[in-house]
């Protein structure tokens, strides 16, 4: 079949190779949102009279005979396609003739990328949404059970002041749901429709751009054709961000439970079969999936910083260097859909030594407490504070009294 572009000549096959890169593989992602977008687009040609209206429900029907081909694994895009827009209307011109020739009148790949991808980022989105709401729950449903108990806090690595499991799970909780706002404001500013600003400029026909957005369900259209373009990678980085907020809670929470399930802490414990074994020493119990849990806010923040290189320098207008960031921010997507999984099976499997946790609260820990207990005598704080640093100070390691 013939590519969109094809006017008569053979591509070299290396640099067909080249240029294509994996996109014939990643678009499968984006085939059902493609077919959702065409048929939308299908309709406004329609009301337009650029279809009759038998060829404007042919088209809508062998569109979403496409999507449920997809959704059982049946529409393969080929290497020779490109991607999911050639592929799909190859297969229009295919089943329908000069009907489906007429799909693409008035639009560019240019923009038919842009709607994909923005309807398939308010499914990712709305689905990490839906995970760190999860995972607040997990969190909240641990808390109920063992947030009583005492636990140390620490500045410096050192011991403070008396903490507890609730308060150290809580904070988890809190910031996922700032993460949340995030998450919404991402969402927010990608419900803009960018259908029918073409290439970048402008459609060449008159297009209903409102009809477009109301029928795909985006807040408003997308105004400036130009802007359409160079928002591509200023959106994928501001999605990035806020994954990689996410990301950077749960690396926190992984390292918070290395430490503390190790044998010398032992305030927490991870069930059996959530642990993984050595090949050499028998003992051998390993938290691997607390040390890969760490590891993978590293793998999104480096494709958050891919996205903002890949993006950065390039003139006003489309850039082919913008196809590379696809790949980054459905990683991305996926990375934090199964982290957050792992995340929520870690709180629900987490078990508390109480024990542990409170016979690891030292009396120098009360410090703080008592030194208010004098200030309500009456006593200035700073002279209560080096009182109570003097009788204490045999028992610090460290003496650091002056501050």
């Amino acid at each position: 079949m013939a590519k969109l572009w094809h006017k008569g000549y053979k591509l070299d096959s290396k640099v067909e190779k080249f240029t294509v890169g994996i996109d014939n593989i990643l678009d499968q992602k984006l085939v059902k949102h493609d077919c959702t977008a065409s048929v939308a687009y299908a309709k406004m040609l329609g009301q337009k009279g650029f279809l009759t209206e038998k060829e404007t429900a042919s088209i809508i029907s062998e569109l979403q005979s496409v999507a449920e081909l997809a959704k059982k694994g049946k529409f393969r895009i080929k290497k020779s396609d490109e991607d999911c827009h050639t592929a799909i209307e190859n297969h229009l011109v295919q089943k329908l003739g000069d009907a489906g020739k007429k799909i693409h009148t008035g639009r560019s790949r240019n923009e038919q990328v842009l709607v994909a991808l923005r309807l398939y980022y308010r499914e990712e989105l709305e689905n990490c949404r839906a995970l760190s709401e999860s995972l607040v729950a997990k969190i909240d449903s641990f808390v109920e059970k063992s947030g009583d108990v005492l636990l140390p806090g620490y500045t410096h690595m050192q011991k403070a002041m008396p903490s507890s499991v609730g308060m150290w799970a809580e904070s988890f909780a809190d910031s996922m749901e700032d993460n949340l706002s995030l998450i919404g404001s991402a969402a927010v500013l990608i419900d803009q429709c960018p259908l029918g600003t073409g290439a970048g400029y402008g459609s060449p026909i008159e297009s209903d751009r409102e009809f477009l957005a109301e029928e795909l369900g985006f807040l408003h259209p997308q105004e400036n054709p130009i802007y359409c373009q160079n928002s591509r990678g200023k959106f994928e980085s501001t999605i990035l961000h806020a994954i990689s907020q996410i990301m950077a809670d749960l690396n926190r929470i992984a390292s918070d439970l290395l430490l503390f399930t190790t044998e010398e802490y032992g305030f927490f414990s991870l069930p059996e079969n959530f642990l993984t074994g050595s090949s050499m020493m028998p003992h051998k119990m390993n938290p691997d999936v607390l040390e890969l849990l760490r590891a993978k806010y590293h793998v999104v923040l480096g494709l958050e910083l891919q996205v903002k290189g890949l993006a950065s320098n390039l003139p006003s207008g489309y850039s082919r260097d913008l196809q590379l960031t696809k790949g980054a921010v459905m990683e991305a997507f996926e990375v934090a859909k199964e982290c957050l999984g792992i995340a929520g099976l870690l709180f629900d499997g987490l078990r508390v030594n109480g024990e542990k946790c409170e016979g690891a609260i030292s009396e120098g820990m009360l410090s703080v407490q008592e030194s208010q207990n004098l200030v309500k005598k009456g006593i200035p704080f700073r002279d209560a504070y080096r009182q109570i640093a003097k009788n204490s100070a045999k028992n610090l390691k460290y003496d650091d009294l002056s501050n």
